[in-house]
């Protein structure tokens, strides 16, 4: 049962986040100007870098939503995650070629603050 649960729950948050994407606008239309854009994003608790980026995305500018809201990367965090859609938005929109980001998790695991960091670069490039 506590399995099922947690599927529908993050059913429900994939669902959700879908939802947003779509009625979101297109990066294309947000920032006209942007070519290629490419995320790198690491997450850790503390300050120390364990190396290489644990992801990095080649964002489709053409098709993109105008949407930079990330989960948390920790599967027992509730209600964390990264709403970063205005910062890399103002960035893109000022032309920066290069953007680091960290934003903390907001979330709990079980009874205890998250503590999680999400550290993000963007490298941009523009028409």
């Amino acid at each position: 049962m506590y399995s099922r649960s947690r599927n529908s729950e993050a059913a429900q948050r994939f669902a959700e986040r879908r939802r947003r994407e779509d009625a979101a606008p297109r990066l294309r239309e947000a920032v006209p100007s942007l070519a290629t854009l490419r995320l790198e994003v690491d997450e850790r608790r503390g300050v120390t870098n364990a190396g290489d980026p644990k992801h990095v995305r080649l964002v489709v500018v053409d098709s993109a939503a105008a949407l930079f809201s990330l989960p948390c990367g920790d599967h027992g965090c509730r209600d964390g995650g990264h709403e970063l859609t205005d910062v890399v938005l103002r960035a893109l929109k000022a032309g920066a070629a290069r953007t680091e980001l960290e934003d903390p998790c907001r979330g709990n695991v079980g009874t205890v603050p998250c503590g999680l960091v999400l550290h993000l670069l963007l490298t941009a490039t523009y028409r």
